[in-house]
């Protein structure tokens, strides 16, 4: 995936780097006061596309920060509420103070079938 993501942006400079050297002429700018402002084509498109696409990318990115700040409220919301929901924990189980003594394997009762003396 990774060379075809390559490959992808290879092609689109070759295209733009021919569409600029095909588009090479300056086109004159008509300024207040009577000024004019020669500019070469792909510079006043490189500006032009700037000029729409800086604004849409600054909203796109406001509108990811709003919704993550919510979501990490909305998680912060969750994680308490489960903690306030969930069941106390057990009491530990204290352990005996006095364990019993061991029986010696003798002392142990075998299992005996019915009918065996």
């Amino acid at each position: 995936m990774q060379f075809l993501k390559i490959l992808f942006w290879c092609l689109l400079a070759f295209v733009a780097a021919i569409f600029t050297l095909g588009n090479w002429t300056t086109v004159p700018i008509k300024l207040w006061g009577g000024l004019i402002a020669e500019v070469n084509l792909p510079l006043l498109l490189l500006v032009t596309f700037l000029l729409g696409f800086l604004p849409t990318m600054l909203y796109y990115q406001a509108v990811r920060w709003r919704l993550r700040n919510r979501l990490a409220t909305s998680e912060r919301t969750v994680t308490d509420l489960r903690g306030a929901l969930a069941p106390p924990p057990a009491p530990a189980l204290l352990p005996d103070p006095e364990p019993e003594p061991a029986l010696p394997l003798a002392a142990v009762p075998a299992a005996v079938p019915p009918g065996v003396a």
